[in-house]
């Protein structure tokens, strides 16, 4: 299940996959990005619509913008949708970001200011709200998931050299990167309307297929380990469980309670090697981020923020 990681502020979302990460919680320094956020702006008809820039807003409050980003996304004839918002995302470490130029190319830019264009072919001509970009938790590895009428495959690219890696056939649904970013792990429909989830290799080589137990198909968003077999979700019920699931024997790992602050889960992503951090919104602007120990169940709320009040829409961090 991939839904678009820009989350408006006119509802409470439903549940996002970010890319999961590596433990790098101590990238999120003053000087990392929280969440990138566009102002939005009521319309002839009253109808609030994205208007600006992109603003990049930090872990001590400051905020950065983006110039040379597409705010409002345009058709495939290159004309202005008018209310929806460009494709952008973040890296859980908060040092990168993803978007689309106003030439229309697809860009990487790093906090210290690098820029890495991606090739001119990287992207179909469809429209620009029917794509999805998604980085690994270190920005290292960029995913261009494009949800049309006309089936694409996602193309993995490398954000250092704008290289193009591999790609994920286009009858699966990306869920995300590993922990470590060296796999991607997707869903796809078999013939019987059974659910499996596959592990690819960066490349796009296929590693494993399995048909996982009905609660781990059914309790969305899952996240891949950086041992590339190991998932973890979220049971949410009368007691809120966190379970582990391998791939690799098709065996339920570990099943831990626990309790967690009120929200919807928006992210779950492997920080550590027995740690998982997840993303709760709450009134649809408020955002509390927390640990996970997957060996104890201990909880450990690492952030909580608003989101700015005049934003139209946001893109979060991640892990």
């Amino acid at each position: 299940m991939l839904t678009a990681a820009l989350l408006t502020l006119t509802a409470v979302p439903a549940a996002a996959q970010a890319a999961p990460h590596r433990d790098h919680s101590h990238h999120h320094s003053r000087d990392s990005i929280r969440y990138a956020s566009v102002k939005g702006c009521p319309g002839k008809d009253g109808t609030s619509r994205p208007c600006g820039q992109w603003r990049l807003v930090m872990h001590d409050g400051g905020r950065r913008t983006l110039p040379d980003a597409q705010v409002v996304a345009l058709d495939a004839r290159r004309r202005s949708t008018v209310t929806s918002p460009a494709p952008i995302a973040v890296s859980g470490d908060g040092q990168r970001v993803a978007y689309l130029t106003k030439a229309g190319r697809l860009a990487v830019r790093a906090l210290g200011g690098r820029v890495t264009l991606l090739p001119e072919d990287a992207l179909p001509r469809v429209a620009q709200n029917e794509v999805t970009l998604q980085l690994s938790g270190d920005g290292a590895r960029l995913a261009v998931v494009v949800q049309s009428e006309r089936p694409a495959a996602t193309k993995i690219f490398d954000t250092a050299t704008g290289a193009l890696l591999g790609t994920v056939p286009a009858d699966e649904t990306l869920l995300g990167f590993s922990g470590d970013g060296d796999e991607v792990l997707s869903s796809i429909e078999s013939d019987d309307s059974v659910t499996d989830l596959v592990v690819r290799d960066q490349t796009g080589e296929h590693l494993v297929r399995v048909t996982p137990p009905q609660v781990v198909a059914a309790n969305g968003p899952q996240a891949l380990a950086g041992d590339g077999h190991t998932a973890a979700v979220v049971i949410r019920g009368r007691k809120t469980e966190l379970l582990t699931y391998d791939l690799a024997t098709d065996e339920v790992t570990g099943r831990r309670k626990i309790k967690l602050p009120d929200g919807e889960l928006n992210m779950i992503d492997w920080t550590g090697d027995t740690q998982v951090t997840l993303h709760l919104v709450s009134g649809s602007s408020r955002m509390t981020i927390v640990q996970v120990d997957t060996g104890t169940g201990a909880v450990r709320v690492r952030d909580l923020y608003t989101v700015l009040k005049d934003s139209f829409i946001f893109a979060a961090c991640g892990g």
